[in-house]
């Protein structure tokens, strides 16, 4: 027989969704131009396409940090809190 490894296929768990969610929704939000190619409402002079996005760099980096926290903690449960 093979001395290979054996490869187990990928776990979804719960915490795996959540992470696939966080990643995902910037890059829903942003290629659904439709959503926000408007001018109004302004927000201290500042049109509506424009702020939307920028509010959107903020929301990424808290989903990514989410996502990553969510990651280390998914990989210490898996391997036995080793780490």
């Amino acid at each position: 027989m093979s001395d290979a490894p054996e490869v187990r296929p990928p776990v979804v768990t719960a915490a795996r969704v959540v992470i696939a969610l966080c990643l995902v929704a910037p890059f829903v939000a942003m290629l659904w131009v439709g959503s926000y190619a408007k001018v109004d409402p302004t927000f201290i002079g500042i049109p509506f396409f424009y702020w939307y996005q920028m509010l959107w760099v903020l929301i990424s980096t808290a989903l990514t940090m989410t996502a990553y926290k969510l990651w280390q903690r998914d990989q210490r449960a898996r391997h036995g809190g080793s780490k």
